[in-house]
């Protein structure tokens, strides 16, 4: 068979192609490799991960730092140690780390011209454990990573991560954490052993890369308030190993007062952020002291405009947020008083009797207080009889208004704040209390004065207040048999509270 020379030339142009693509690949590849911050060194998440530990430095400022420092201890003592530093974007200045292959900046920061893969530091560690070590750790020993896999690995039936302290930097403590996030709400308190929910103080952390990573948020800083909450949700503990104890270089990291103020701050912004992120308004501190992170007088409340009765957190399966029903307390409080002493005949009403029969306070998923009053008595009150238009702000914040939906009145927390206690004006007629305005709620109904006659005093939020005699049968009137012993949602068509934690 002849071969043409025209068959020879295309030959040749195959080969040379081939040869070419194949030398692009390799520098493709090659590129990969490189150490530039934000470079992938795969396409792909492998589940199978080898032996070993990559230490990944997270918790820094990039105006000041100890980053290379903390590198090159773990370098010295192990040449070959894994390395990934973690940053929101490209520190400034820059980090003078050691250019070597097992060290590798990651930022977090997406840029257009990258894949999805180069911000997500999970492609980047190849090792079973992590080694979470805060800024200014030096190591000491290799003994001290050998000996927290040996925590690791005889007690990994009972615990998902081993903790160290560093010293002489902070209070080391073991903790009880309990996050409710249906109450918004997280709860520290001291723990007597050994096997905890989380680390108080400075620490160096051990975890598997894969749980680490299976988190929802693995780098929300701060990074061990952040790591401990999600952990906590997942029922993992953490054990103290504490006859491993790491170094730090300095006793502070911050060489003058301007930068420990400016860290203070970023610290603060960052676990407000942090709490508002992961849906967290109440914080209780293990000495006891409560911290919110919800709306206050200077700010909107935590939820819109309520439709169908069912307000949107309902839909997110959580409760009323705690700042919320603490406002709602406060006013209701407070509008109790002035009605008091001005004379006005008062009872709680409609889901606020419930509430106040149920557990003397507010119900944990309502979102206003219902009072109602003696429509005569509304000429007693110098705040009410002043609001034929427009509203009223008294002398400590509070907003008294006359409904624009009808004829009542409501007195909001603040100008900025419009949480409630709504006044609904009744009047008797031939025996049976009625009013002028009716809202579509099946518990807006006329009912007889003698519930009135006398009224009763009952505990409800923190003070004594007036409620209906007979409340148990003035409820059933009002919301059907049984409604005290069988709590629901306002508007169960919308929204049904399957069962009470």
């Amino acid at each position: 068979m002849r071969i043409s020379l025209c068959q020879v030339l295309l030959t040749g142009a195959i080969l040379i192609n081939l040869v070419v693509l194949y030398y692009v690949s390799r520098t493709q590849q090659q590129m990969l490799k490189h150490k530039e911050p934000g470079k992938a060194v795969s396409r792909r998440l492998s589940l199978s991960r080898v032996t070993g530990i990559t230490v990944l430095i997270r918790e820094f400022e990039d105006f000041e730092n100890w980053v290379v420092g903390v590198a090159q201890s773990f370098m010295k003592k192990r040449p070959d140690q894994p390395i990934v530093v973690v940053a929101d974007k490209l520190p400034y200045p820059p980090l003078d780390l050691p250019d070597k292959q097992n060290i590798q900046v990651v930022l977090l920061k997406a840029s257009p011209d990258q894949p999805h893969y180069v911000i997500r530091p999970e492609f980047y560690i190849k090792t079973e454990y992590t080694l979470l070590v805060p800024d200014g750790v030096q190591l000491d020993s290799t003994q001290q990573i050998d000996r927290l896999l040996q925590e690791f690995e005889s007690n990994k039936e009972k615990v998902r991560m081993v903790a160290a302290p560093v010293q002489p930097s902070g209070m080391f403590q073991c903790l009880n954490l309990r996050v409710n996030l249906k109450e918004w709400s997280a709860v520290y308190s001291l723990s007597a052993g050994q096997i905890c929910d989380a680390i108080g103080g400075d620490t160096v952390v051990l975890v598997r890369t894969e749980d680490l990573f299976n988190l929802s948020q693995p780098m929300l800083r701060p990074l061990m308030t952040s790591l401990f909450i999600q952990s906590s949700l997942h029922g993992w503990r953490v054990k103290t190993a504490e006859n491993v104890v790491f170094s730090s270089y300095h006793r502070s990291l911050y060489m003058s007062a301007h930068n420990q103020w400016k860290a203070d701050n970023h610290a603060k912004a960052r676990l407000a952020h942090l709490f508002k992120d992961f849906g967290i308004k109440r914080v209780v501190q293990v000495d006891g002291k409560e911290h919110w992170y919800g709306c206050n007088k200077d700010t909107p409340r935590c939820f819109g405009t309520v439709h169908d009765d069912t307000p949107e957190y309902l839909y997110q399966n959580r409760w009323t947020p705690p700042c919320c029903l603490k406002a709602l307390r406060e006013t209701a409080k407070y509008v109790i008083k002035i009605l008091e002493s001005s004379g006005v005949r008062y009872w709680m009403e409609g889901g606020t009797l419930l509430g106040a029969v149920r557990q003397q306070d507010i119900i944990p998923w309502d979102y206003d207080v219902d009072l109602g009053i003696y429509l005569e008595d509304v000429e007693k009150c110098e705040l009410l009889r002043s609001l034929d238009s427009g509203s009223v702000v008294d002398e400590n914040g509070y907003v008294w208004e006359k409904a624009v939906e009808g004829e009542f009145y409501r007195v909001q927390y603040s100008e900025s704040n419009h949480l409630h206690v709504d006044l609904w004006p009744f009047y008797a007629r031939e025996g049976i209390m009625t009013k002028n305005t009716w809202m579509d709620h099946k518990q807006d109904v006329e009912f007889p004065e003698h519930f009135l006659k006398p009224l009763v005093p009952m505990q409800f939020a923190g003070v004594t207040a007036n409620a209906p005699n007979n409340h148990r049968r003035f409820l059933e009137l009002k919301f059907g048999e049984g409604v005290i012993e069988n709590p629901q949602y306002p508007n169960p068509a919308k929204k049904r509270l399957e069962k009470v934690d």
